[in-house]
């Protein structure tokens, strides 16, 4: 590895972050979903060129985010006992393919597969990079998680913008394009897959790893309840979250008959709220807890949804902006709050999390879409406004903040004894 991009004296210990390291797999996370967002973002496209109904354009979504969130636990799970780093080339290799067969599809079938190609890419690369993330966190696992996934919302609200003035403007062949990104991608993985390795060497020899603790004194049926919790905190995030980013363009153009164009500046407005949220989130989990962040940033959002549905246009680009910058801030904090209740199964947390994310999107998507169908877009969101008082179930969370610093302090003494 080069020195000037990963550093070669790896930090093996809780003690340092490695910046490098993160600021890499943040810009693969970029370009990874940078691709995914392509797909939503050229709806309106593939639904006139092909005759597509809203049931047709939710069973697009569900077949991408499906095919990930069935695959990324089992990836996780795998990985946890047998590490695979060279996983994230080969996915995105995936992802590659996926584009290249979406930009010459002809039929609504060859279009389900392609985007089940880059379902499988991305099923492969949240698992693996969540735990580089984690490898490279030091003693900052929410601001490290926060790193990671805001390059992936930065590309997730990228991915419309580069839509609207490319593939809208130029047709589907243009998708083509993005295969450069893919491929600028496989070549940063090929460098973090060797950090890994190097990583795993030199964490294998270090004291620090026959000194740590993992107990967080919680009996398994707490565990489990916490779990279930951060699951249905998941839930409402992400089937608001579907709601938006599958349909909010097609919203804007019914109730206030705005261009595709402008509709898509309007959802990249969102998307990037959604990644200013996530990278104040996790460090704000780091310093005054996670619990605390879940609480704000599933209820916080509650006046602004029940509002949106009934506001003009203005109003409407504020209230889904705050709406993104506070539900925006949750995600890194429940994943990382799911890893300490569950240390030593990074791979399969991250994987059941991200999945949940992409399972729950596509599911939503597909019967939002039916519902669309009987109803109307105006409707959808009307239902969808409610979704954050499940927020209240924050109040089952146990409080594991005061472990994480006991930990951190053991692992200091170990570091100074052993200096």
């Amino acid at each position: 590895m080069s020195s000037t991009t990963i550093p070669t004296a790896l930090p093996v210990a809780k003690d340092r972050t490695a910046y490098p390291v993160l600021a890499t797999i943040s810009v693969c996370h970029f370009l990874n979903d940078l691709i995914q967002s392509l797909l939503p973002a050229i709806y309106p496209l593939l639904k006139d060129n092909y005759h597509l109904d809203f049931g047709q354009i939710g069973l697009i979504t569900f077949t991408t985010q499906f095919v990930a969130s069935v695959l990324q636990p089992v990836v996780g799970f795998f990985t946890d006992k047998r590490p695979q780093p060279y996983s994230l080339p080969v996915g995105m290799g995936f992802s590659l393919s996926g584009l290249l067969l979406l930009s010459t599809a002809s039929s609504f079938p060859a279009i389900l597969l392609a985007v089940a190609f880059v379902g499988v890419g991305s099923s492969v690369f949240h698992p693996e990079s969540s735990r580089v993330a984690r490898m490279a966190a030091g003693p900052k696992p929410g601001f490290a998680q926060a790193i990671f996934q805001v390059g992936g919302n930065a590309g997730t609200a990228t991915g419309p913008l580069l839509a609207a003035f490319i593939v809208i403007k130029r047709g589907q062949g243009s998708v083509a394009w993005f295969s450069i990104a893919a491929l600028v991608a496989i070549i940063l993985m090929i460098r973090i897959s060797n950090w890994a390795i190097q990583y795993r060497r030199a964490k294998a020899k270090s004291p620090v790893a026959h000194h740590e603790r993992h107990s967080h004194g919680l009996p398994p049926k707490k565990v489990a309840l916490a779990v279930g919790v951060l699951v249905m905190l998941m839930f409402s995030k992400f089937i608001y979250m579907a709601s938006l980013t599958s349909y909010f363009t097609f919203f804007l153009i019914s109730k206030f008959h705005v261009t595709t164009e402008k509709a898509e500046l309007f959802l990249f407005l969102f998307l990037g709220s959604v990644a200013a949220g996530t990278l104040l989130g996790g460090p704000f989990g780091d310093r005054v807890g996670r619990k605390y962040v879940i609480w704000f940033s599933i209820l916080g959002a509650l006046p602004f949804t029940l509002a949106l549905p009934y506001v003009g246009l203005f109003w409407t680009g504020i209230f889904c902006s705050l709406v993104g910058l506070i539900l925006g801030s949750a995600f890194p904090a429940i994943v990382v709050f799911a890893q300490e209740l569950m240390p030593g199964k990074v791979g399969m947390i991250s994987g059941l999390f991200f999945g949940l994310a992409f399972g729950t999107g596509g599911i939503a998507a597909a019967l939002l879409g039916v519902l669309a169908d009987h109803t109307s877009i105006n409707f959808v969101y009307k239902v969808c406004s409610f979704l954050p008082l499940l927020g209240l179930l924050t109040a089952f969370l146990p409080n594991v903040e005061e472990h994480r610093r006991r930990e951190q302090a053991l692992t200091a003494n170990v570091l100074r004894q052993t200096s």
